[in-house]
């Protein structure tokens, strides 16, 4: 394999209790990430990272002192910095450390093999120059309303999708639909022993009911349907949901699966909303949403920690307008009131 060298190499803080250990050595085995600091408190950790200024910092969350969220919160709050969290499979803390901002997690392996090193040094590469910030700002963009009328009683569907991230805008999306009257599907790319953890912490903020999607069951208003880990989510007919591991797609749950069906199943009664995360996964299927004149909406740069799938539909065209996580529920609420009021019979 072909190691990516930077003019300099990558820096990186480690925090864990074992200071000193062989984790420090699998970071610089291939010469591109340099450790240059290295802390088992939470407190000093924060200083250190102030200090330090590292590209990275990978934070193990199994920490004596109980300090992992903690210190997500006071890095991203005073230096914020990438930060990837290694965890058990198991734990919730891990959904709970994307909430509070750190951009990625990995599962915390018995022992390091040669494969798992790899993939732990390919994941900083990635995320190291991944641009985050402290406060989201918003921008106003004029909305484009040239739908046709949805049919009588059609049922609007709400379609959520998110990579890189994800966890905290969800979060603030969520908390905001209490009252919303249609149904709300999840997609988060996310390893799936971490789908429960996300799970959990989702729930606490949505006033809406929240459950894990099974097949052929009902999507129902006002209810919030979370993506298992390793199968996609897809809207049928009458209002179903259909779980698949096909096709193989490099993410699954897969956003553009997920917002292809809608499109084709609620047509110009889909709202689609897609979120931050790297790559272009969301785009084509956002894109069919608003070719079927449904309402489709992106999170804004600003407050993206990666701009990469919102940015990939904005210049599909498939956007009609990029809002910040804050906005995102406002939004949400007036599409699904149009859809409403459309569908409605003429009076008289």
């Amino acid at each position: 394999m072909t190691v990516q060298r930077y003019a300099k190499p990558i820096k990186a803080v480690i925090v864990q209790d074992a200071v000193g250990s062989r984790f420090a050595r699998i970071l610089e085995r291939e010469g591109d990430i340099a450790v240059v600091g290295q802390s088992s408190s939470g407190e000093a950790a924060i200083g250190l990272v102030a200090q330090e200024r590292p590209d990275i910092v990978v934070i193990d969350l199994a920490l004596r002192d109980g300090s992992g969220q903690h210190v997500i919160q006071q890095i991203m709050a005073r230096t914020p910095t990438p930060i990837l969290v290694l965890s058990s499979t198991q734990s919730p803390d891990a959904a709970a450390a994307l909430i509070a901002g750190a951009l990625d997690s990995l599962a915390l392996p018995s022992s390091w093999t040669a494969e798992l090193e790899s993939q732990l040094r390919r994941r900083v590469r990635q995320i190291h120059q991944v641009k985050v910030i402290r406060h989201p700002r918003g921008v106003f963009a004029k909305p484009v309303d040239r739908r046709p009328v949805p049919r009588h009683g059609q049922q609007p569907v709400v379609a959520l999708a998110a990579s890189t991230g994800g966890p905290s805008a969800l979060a603030t999306i969520l908390a905001g639909l209490g009252g919303l009257c249609a149904p709300v599907l999840v997609v988060q790319h996310l390893h799936q022993d971490f789908t429960h953890g996300l799970f959990d912490w989702l729930a606490r903020d949505s006033p809406l009911p929240l459950v894990i999607a099974e097949h052929d069951q009902s999507a129902l208003p006002g209810h919030v349907y979370l993506a298992p880990g390793g199968l996609h989510l897809r809207l049928a007919a009458n209002l179903r949901m259909e779980l698949t591991a096909t096709p193989a797609t490099i993410h699954r749950p897969s956003a553009d699966q997920l917002f292809l069906s809608v499109a084709e199943h609620a047509g110009p009664a889909a709202v689609g909303v897609l979120l931050t995360g790297m790559g272009d996964d969301g785009a084509r299927g956002l894109l069919e949403i608003h070719r079927q004149r449904g309402h489709t909406f992106g999170q804004d740069e600003a407050s993206c920690a990666v701009f990469g799938m919102p940015h990939a539909a904005q210049r599909l065209g498939a956007v009609t307008d990029l809002l910040p996580p804050d906005r995102v529920a406002l939004a949400i609420h007036r599409a699904v009131a149009a859809i409403r009021k459309e569908s409605r019979p003429p009076s008289g």
